[in-house]
């Protein structure tokens, strides 16, 4: 699976109706390090989630309108590894069972201990994508990026700092050098939607890129019409 979050954290979709419970999480689990999703209810969760790309899902038992078993159900249909851990004031060891039947890889019973939550999800991203690290540094020709630190540097000048777009947009087409990396990709994973504006903006940030790799000649990246784009270094590159 793709870091979707190409700093070191997962992207965490937290689906509670508590409104406080939820705005704590939500800062707890973002003062870690982590991108959150809040939706307030399972139709809210749902739609965010097919929408946008995540790395774990949270989901409280007792939502309003379809709760939480269903809502696992209807995830695990279309994405059965999808990592779930449940949230519940139920207690009963017949509610676990089911919990785990739908697949969740944990269920933490309220109330949350915002450390052992972290740690858990932190266990479960492990476990579930092991190469989730960030790498600390890639080379691109004559160029350094960093992703982590959203830094881009070329010999004997000082590094440039990537906005987030930037930098993801940058470390996609490094994970697939040479290879097409698709305009609905680049959309999904980096602006999360697609209309005219956010096509066009990506558009931008490509020939943002361009310019920012143009001391490096070997440096490529071609615009494949109406498909996609690849990052070509070096050999890869056809005149």
């Amino acid at each position: 699976m793709l870091l979707h979050n190409y700093k070191q954290m997962a992207r965490i979709l937290l689906i509670e109706d508590h409104e406080t419970l939820g705005f704590a999480l939500q800062a707890y689990l973002e003062m870690k390090g982590f991108e959150v999703l809040w939706a307030k209810d399972g139709e809210a969760g749902l739609k965010t989630y097919e929408k946008r790309p995540v790395d774990l899902c949270v989901i409280d038992v007792g939502l309003p309108g379809r709760d939480g078993f269903s809502l696992a159900r209807e995830i695990r249909r279309q994405a059965p590894h999808q990592p779930l851990v449940f949230l519940t004031a139920r207690a009963l060891k017949a509610d676990r069972l089911r919990g785990f039947d739908l697949g969740a890889d944990d269920y933490l019973i309220k109330p949350v201990d915002e450390e052992e939550l972290v740690a858990r999800i932190k266990a479960i991203l492990r476990r579930a994508q092991p190469e989730r690290v960030a790498p600390l540094q890639l080379h691109i020709g004559q160029y350094l990026f960093d992703p982590q630190n959203q830094e881009l540097s070329f010999p004997d000048t000082p590094p440039r700092r990537l906005t987030d777009r930037e930098a993801h947009l940058l470390l996609l087409l490094c994970q697939q050098k040479g290879q097409l990396l698709s305009r609905q990709k680049v959309l999904k994973e980096v602006w999360a939607h697609s209309d005219y504006f956010t096509r066009r903006s990506m558009d931008v940030f490509i020939s943002r890129l361009r310019k920012y790799l143009s001391a490096d000649p070997s440096i490529e990246i071609q615009n494949v019409y109406g498909s996609g784009f690849i990052l070509k270094v070096g050999e890869q590159r056809v005149e």
